[in-house]
């Protein structure tokens, strides 16, 4: 095997090299020559540079009992990617409204950045969402509890009160949906396994 001779040899090229970098590195975890930061670990009084790597999905290629099933699985795909955009985006904007909640000094201002969100997320329901079929709107709301970890109803009544929460939730089921549906990664495997295999979050 040439792997194994050719990794000793690159072992002891680099050994130099990887003395010099721990005699270099302070107590502190920083040395006097550092230009890029890392995590140290004491292993037995020798300190060890680490750092974290992002996850890495390994998916297998799936094999479909026919082509119903692949066509069934087709149609969740173009699904979820057509809905997901619009997932992240009420996570964000959720996210922002509550750091904007957190630093407003009144009541008054509060409730000018509830309806100011409200507003926007009506006015990209007008554009775009309106035209979502009925599958694509359950899975937006189940993408919505997975993104901000709060369902659509409990989002609604956290930032317009029990009435309006009830009030969405009614109009919500004359089209067919619940807006109390939860995220599932176990139930709703094929999403989640869509999801990451889409390239959304390679690098989240």
């Amino acid at each position: 095997m040439k792997f194994l001779p050719a990794f000793i040899v690159s072992l002891f090229l680099l050994s130099p090299f990887l003395s010099k970098a721990q005699e270099n590195y302070a107590p502190n975890g920083k040395g006097k020559n550092d230009t890029i930061r890392v995590a140290l670990t004491d292993v037995n009084g020798e300190l060890i540079p680490w750092m974290p790597l992002p996850d890495v999905y390994i998916y297998d290629y799936r094999i479909f009992k026919s082509a119903e099933e692949r066509a069934k699985f087709n149609r969740l795909r173009y699904n979820v990617l057509k809905v997901l955009p619009y997932a992240m985006f009420a996570r964000d904007r959720y996210a922002r409204l509550q750091r904007e909640l957190d630093a407003a000094k009144s009541k008054k201002e509060q409730r000018r950045l509830v309806k100011n969100c409200e507003t926007e997320i009506k006015d990209m329901f007008n554009r775009e969402i309106k035209n979502m079929t009925i599958s694509q709107g359950e899975i937006l709301i189940k993408l919505i509890d997975r993104e901000t970890g709060t369902s659509s109803y409990e989002m609604v009544r956290e930032l317009k009160g029990n009435f309006s929460a009830f009030f969405y939730q009614s109009v919500a089921r004359i089209f067919g949906h619940n807006l109390k549906n939860r995220y599932d990664p176990q139930e709703d495997r094929d999403i989640e396994a869509i999801i990451r295999s889409s390239g959304y979050y390679r690098y989240n």
